[in-house]
């Protein structure tokens, strides 16, 4: 009975940290953000920042996806609304439209294989041409 109390305990303070560590990451990554957007910097870096840094103070056993990041850099940004009320502005890149990146991506390679099929002539592609 008691060491089962002790382990509940230990069980309570543990998650209490972890969730304290998972809150303060996202926020300062959210104050990384802001403070670079609004310094001048442009979006890839800042999100790169941002981004590094949660993923670095958060660790365990799961990786953080950038998407969930982007969430939580959203969130903790209209949480603290009154402090970071300037970084509102710059929260739409950090969810792009995922289906039209797709498209572009497609469009791309598909441009690089054409421009890849110029380079060959019809000569090299003749079988019987000793």
């Amino acid at each position: 009975m008691r060491k089962k109390l002790i382990l509940l305990i230990f069980g309570i303070f543990y998650s209490l940290t972890i969730t304290t560590t998972k809150v303060s990451a996202s926020t300062f990554g959210a104050e990384i953000f802001c403070t670079m957007r609004d310094g001048g910097n442009d979006h890839e870096s800042s999100w790169e920042a941002a981004y590094s840094y949660i993923k670095k103070q958060k660790g365990g056993l799961f990786k953080v996806s950038p998407k969930q990041a982007a969430a939580e850099i959203t969130e903790s940004v209209i949480r603290n609304r009154e402090n970071l009320s300037y970084c509102v502005e710059y929260l739409d890149k950090l969810h792009p439209n995922r289906k039209l990146q797709r498209e572009l991506q497609k469009e791309r390679k598909k441009k690089e294989l054409e421009e890849s099929n110029e380079d060959f002539s019809e000569e090299t592609f003749e079988r019987y041409s000793y």
